[in-house]
């Protein structure tokens, strides 16, 4: 199989992205050297790794609360792995030894967990699916932030797929992610991730601990309560269906204005974030105006601008609404069309 049949074999699997990454450009570029996610930590016979994602549907961003998004989550990264497990067993049937990464665990000797054994973002970048944004998040044009993905090692040589050099995110001038973040922990094109795990995270590993830190404070006859407490029941339910234990925030996913999703389905509700203040407008300025002096800025440094874009934002979004509204009114005016015919 060459790249060309890899990727509609995993498209007619129903993977809704698919692009691939040399390993070799993975192990010499790592997200960050000092905490190396590379293919050859895993196995040293990997050649290439199959990126594929799967959308979330937005419909459940358009709910009053975020668990029909959290229930989605889970229900999207079932789907992603049958998907990418059914692709690298076949690939494996014809000869080329492949397996799945898990998309969402992470490595404890990685910062103690902070990182995965690859990062799926990078992945995706590397594949060319699409560019980081002001808050990390991958954004693919098709689907902006509101996708999910994984990886596929595998020791078959497959050509790899360009990055996309334009930055798919607006950027500073946009600062919607900044905007919504309930934690404040949206950074210059960079994130707090002990901020974001505090509304990501609701019923995490950290929470756990911090929970049976004040069991073990507690005097005994006060403890019947707190194991009959909303913290207990979001463990068991995050241990049961994930549920709370990642992706438990999804408001910069909901605003981001990149993906036809969006514009079909979310701009109108999402046109007015409730978050917003003042103080978050003066930070998104603060970046605009020291990007424009060229300040020194870690998230756009010689090293890290190759994932966000080096070519800077080129009106990527603005162009594909265009796109969008054409096809719009293409639609509208079929059944015109249809019906005038009809009368004739």
């Amino acid at each position: 199989m060459d790249a060309g049949a890899v990727k509609r074999r995993a498209k007619e699997l129903g993977a809704d992205l698919v692009g691939i990454a040399s390993a070799k450009m993975l192990n010499a570029f790592p997200p960050d050297p000092r905490w190396p996610q590379t293919p050859e930590r895993i196995s040293p016979y990997c050649r290439s790794v199959i990126v594929i994602a799967q959308r979330i549907p937005v419909g459940a961003f358009r709910c009053k609360t975020n668990t029909p998004v959290q229930y989605i989550d889970m229900l999207v990264l079932r789907r992603m792995d049958k998907i990418a497990y059914r692709l690298a067993e076949e690939l494996e049937g014809l000869g080329h030894p492949s397996f799945v990464t898990a998309a969402q665990e992470t490595d404890w000797s990685y910062k103690r967990a902070s990182y995965g054994r690859l990062s799926t973002r990078h992945l995706g970048v590397e594949a060319g699916l699409g560019t980081l944004g002001l808050e990390v998040n991958i954004l693919s044009p098709e689907f902006g932030p509101r996708i999910y993905l994984t990886g596929i090692l595998t020791e078959l040589e497959l050509e790899a797929d360009q990055p996309i050099r334009e930055q798919v995110c607006i950027g500073e001038s946009c600062s919607r992610c900044l905007h919504s973040c309930p934690a404040d922990a949206v950074l210059h094109f960079d994130i707090d991730k002990r901020a974001c795990a505090t509304e990501a995270q609701e019923f995490g590993f950290s929470t756990i601990l911090k929970f049976f830190d004040r069991v073990v404070d507690t005097l005994p006859e006060a403890r019947a309560a707190m194991y009959r407490s909303r913290d207990v029941f979001g463990f068991w339910q995050g241990l049961l269906r994930v549920v709370g234990s990642f992706g438990d925030c999804p408001r910069c996913l909901a605003v981001c204005p990149v993906g036809n999703d969006y514009h079909a389905h979310l701009a109108e509700l999402q046109k007015v974030i409730p978050e917003k203040t003042p103080e978050k407008v003066a930070i998104a300025k603060g970046f605009k105006e020291a990007r424009a002096r060229g300040d020194e800025i870690s998230g756009l440094d010689a090293w890290n601008i190759r994932w966000v874009g080096p070519d800077g934002y080129k009106g990527i979004v603005s162009r594909q609404l265009q796109e969008f509204k054409k096809l719009q009114q293409e639609r509208a005016r079929l059944p015109a069309a249809a019906e005038s015919a009809k009368d004739s």
